[in-house]
C-alpha cells in the first residue's frame, strides 16, 4: 500500500505509541489528522505534523465515552479533509486503569472497559460503514498481548483488549469483501506514560520502533502483527499452558 497523500485519522494522539505512528505515517507521505482528550496538546502535535512534514494535519476533540459525539467527529474531520476524504482510522486510545480498585469498584472497572471496547466499538461501527460504503479504506485497531490470556494482575484491561480484538477479527470478516483492510496490532511491552515505573516489565520496546512495525504491517496487507515480532511466541507457549499449572503462576 502507497501511503502518499492518504488521509488518515488517529484517535488517542496524545499516546506514545500513536504519536510515533502518526510521524512515521507522515514520514510516508499521508495526511495525518490527530484527535484526544487534550485540546491544546493535540493542537500542538497537528501544528508539529504540519510543520515538519509539509502535509496537511487538523486537530480534533475525542472522549471514548461520548459515545453520541463519535459519528459527528468523522463527518467533521471529513469536511476539512477537502478532496482528501478519509483513507484510513488508527484507534490507539486505551486505559490500563487501576486493576485493585476495579475488583471491587465496578464503576472503575466500566470506566477500563469502555475506553478500550465499547468506545472502540462505537468509532468504529461508524467507520466501517463509511469504508464499505466508499469501498476502500483501511482500520489499524492497537489491541494487546493482555488479551491473549487472562491473568490475576490485569483481567479487566485485558479482557476489555482481548474483547476487541475479536471484535476487529469479525469486522476483518465482514469488510473484506468490500475491499477494506482491518490490521490487529499486538504490541508486548512498550515504553509509554501507561508502563513507567510497573514492575514485572521485560522486553520493553520503543514506541517508534512498534510504529515501524506497524506501518510495515499494513503496507504488507497483515491482518494480525504481533510487535516485537517475538511476543507471537511468547504468547503462543503462554497459551499452551494448562490451565490448572496456569492457575498457580503469579502472572
Amino acid at each position: 500500500m502507497d501511503l502518499k497523500d492518504k488521509s488518515i485519522l488517529v484517535l488517542g494522539a496524545t499516546s506514545s505509541i500513536a504519536r510515533a505512528l502518526a510521524e512515521e505515517l507522515a514520514k510516508q507521505g499521508a495526511h495525518v489528522h490527530v484527535a484526544g482528550r487534550t485540546p491544546t496538546e493535540i493542537e500542538r502535535i497537528a501544528n508539529d505534523l504540519s510543520v515538519r512534514y509539509q502535509q496537511q494535519s487538523t486537530a480534533h476533540s475525542f472522549q471514548a465515552s461520548d459515545f453520541k459525539s463519535h459519528e459527528t467527529l468523522l463527518i467533521q474531520v471529513e469536511s476539512k479533509n477537502g478532496k482528501h476524504g478519509l483513507d484510513g482510522l488508527v484507534v490507539a486510545f486505551g486505559e490500563l486503569g487501576d486493576q485493585i480498585e476495579a475488583q471491587s469498584e465496578f464503576e472503575q472497572a466500566k470506566s477500563i472497559i469502555d475506553s478500550n471496547f465499547t468506545g472502540a466499538v462505537s468509532i468504529l461501527t461508524h467507520a466501517a460503514n463509511h469504508f464499505e460504503k466508499q469501498g476502500h479504506g483501511f482500520i489499524i485497531g492497537i489491541a494487546s498481548v493482555a488479551g491473549d490470556r487472562g491473568r490475576q494482575s490485569n483481567y479487566i484491561y485485558g479482557s476489555a483488549k482481548g474483547a476487541f480484538a475479536l471484535f476487529l477479527q469479525g469486522l476483518r470478516n465482514r469488510l473484506c469483501k468490500s475491499g477494506v483492510q482491518v490490521l490487529t496490532v499486538k504490541p508486548g511491552f512498550v515504553d509509554t506514560k501507561m508502563t513507567y515505573g510497573r514492575q514485572g516489565m521485560f522486553l520493553v520496546a520503543s514506541p517508534e520502533a512498534v510504529a515501524q512495525d506497524i506501518v510495515k504491517a499494513l503496507k504488507a496487507n497483515k491482518q494480525v502483527v504481533y510487535t516485537p515480532w517475538f511476543w507471537q511466541w511468547i504468547m503462543l507457549i503462554i497459551k499452551t499452558i494448562p490451565e490448572p499449572i496456569f492457575m498457580k503462576m503469579k502472572m
